[in-house]
């Protein structure tokens, strides 16, 4: 690994029915992948902005590693923020990908800065 790559994992999310109807209109087998920061939803695939924003922002940590023992690492389930909703969310790490800080940002390290 050269010192400026970094490893990622690619993730599954997946609507997970719960013991209340769903109110955002998702369904059994709706699914998505994060690949780096790339979101790929399969044809006719349709998320809630609303789910998203409950989502979005433990992806980024989802993909990192984790010790083992923290709950990030562990913990797969999110629930709708929707007290009427019961729908749940599976965050599912995948296989892992590598990545060069110098092709993803224009941003220099300290360490490359001269």
């Amino acid at each position: 690994m050269s010192d400026d790559e970094f490893t990622l994992y690619d993730l599954m999310v997946e609507w997970m029915a719960g013991d209340k109807p769903c109110w955002c209109g998702a369904k059994q087998g709706d699914h998505f992948f994060l690949r780096g920061e790339h979101i790929e939803m399969p044809p006719g695939v349709k998320w809630s902005i609303y789910t998203m924003s409950i989502l979005l922002p433990l992806l980024p940590a989802k993909q990192r590693m984790t010790d083992p023992n923290d709950w990030m690492t562990t913990d797969t389930d999110v629930a709708c923020l929707d007290p009427n909703c019961g729908s749940r969310f599976r965050i599912s790490r995948l296989g892992t990908q590598t990545f060069r800080h110098s092709e993803t940002t224009a941003v220099k390290r300290d360490k490359d800065k001269a």
